[in-house]
């Protein structure tokens, strides 16, 4: 029987779909074997990247930090520094230190360094202890070399110690600090290791005998200083910052212009990225080898009571070798009662001297 073209037309067309629906059917029945969900995909994780990362606690303390390079300055530049005084009993100098503020990086910064040398006409070649002084938060802009550690250090000079104090980056001659806050901060820490390293360069040291003493902000610079390092080395805490961070920043907000906005906005941001816990004394005061002496005033408006009396308890059950005293009365500044402290942490040095002077 002959097909009309019409008939013929349509079983073509007829044709072309089955076979099209044929195949269809078999790539999708395909598909469904070998496609993997989304939800079953494997995870292609974001990189974030960590550059403060550098300046953990536990990663500081796996650092060998590189010693820095003491500069004297030119003489006509002393003349303007508040704390250079003319006295028969000790000089003080001025330096510049070059060092290394971000151990990921090979940029160089500088800051100035405030030394007193005890004089002796009779021994001009003599050595001496050393007391590296880590002052408390102070304003820049009314900052100058010596401002947090001139009354101590000149009781410490005139008894014959060598004593060394940093201004830090931002600070008096120094370089300018870090734009960003948190590395600005954590880079305190760096240029106390820097400079810790860097201490034979000073021909009056005795090169054996070191002492830190450090005063409320200092305090938790050179309780982070001493877990970094593990080393053994005698520190009279005044009314140190010993909270965690970031609590311990806060916790000063309300002083603060803006009342704090710039610092919880900017915190934000930093626990978006870091865990903050890699940046917090409280977790690494087993790290601590050295003997403390701690004094805390009982009216101290910025470092509470219960601050000194927690960490005196925490170093105790780390087994610290630490004496803990406490003043009724007594302000930020040991006020009044300055002077038994004063005389309580030379006696804290005598006690601790690999050899008498």
């Amino acid at each position: 029987m002959k097909l009309s073209n019409l008939t013929r037309k349509n079983i073509l067309i007829f044709i072309c779909f089955l076979c099209f629906f044929v195949l269809a059917v078999f790539i999708g029945w395909w598909m469904r074997g070998n496609y993997i969900p989304k939800d079953n995909a494997p995870l292609i994780e974001k990189v974030i990247p960590k550059p403060l990362e550098v300046y953990s606690i536990e990663n500081l303390s796996k650092t060998a930090y590189p010693a820095g390079k003491l500069e004297f300055k030119n003489t006509s530049d002393q003349e303007t520094t508040p704390a250079i005084q003319n006295d028969p009993l000790y000089k003080s100098e001025v330096f510049n230190f070059k060092f290394l503020p971000n151990p990921g990086t090979k940029e160089e910064k500088s800051t100035s360094v405030l030394i007193n040398t005890p004089t002796d006409p009779a021994a001009p070649n003599k050595k001496y202890p050393l007391v590296f002084m880590i002052r408390g938060y102070v304003d820049p802009a009314i900052y100058s070399p010596g401002v947090g550690t001139k009354r101590a250090a000149q009781v410490f000079v005139k008894n014959g110690y060598l004593t060394v104090a940093p201004d830090f980056l931002g600070y008096a001659d120094s370089d300018i600090n870090s734009s960003n806050i948190f590395e600005s901060r954590f880079q305190t820490y760096t240029t106390v290791l820097a400079l810790l390293n860097s201490l034979d360069q000073l021909e009056s040291w005795d090169k054996t005998n070191i002492f830190i003493w450090a005063h409320s902000n200092g305090g938790q610079i050179a309780l982070t200083a001493l877990q970094i390092t593990g080393r053994d080395i005698p520190t009279t805490l005044w009314a140190p910052v010993s909270k965690p961070f970031p609590y311990n920043i806060l916790y000063y907000t309300d002083e603060s212009d803006d009342k704090g906005k710039l610092i919880r906005r900017e915190l934000a941001n930093f626990e978006d990225v870091y865990n903050t816990d890699k940046f917090s004394l409280d977790l690494y005061f087993d790290k601590i080898k050295a003997p403390i002496q701690l004094h805390q005033g009982t009216n101290d408006d910025a470092v509470p009571l219960e601050w000194s009396n927690s960490l005196s308890k925490t170093l105790k059950s780390k087994e610290v070798d630490i004496n803990y005293y406490v003043y009724p009365g007594a302000d930020h500044n040991l006020q009044p009662g300055w002077d038994i402290v004063i005389q309580r942490d030379l006696e804290f040095f005598k006690k601790n001297l690999q050899f008498a002077i």
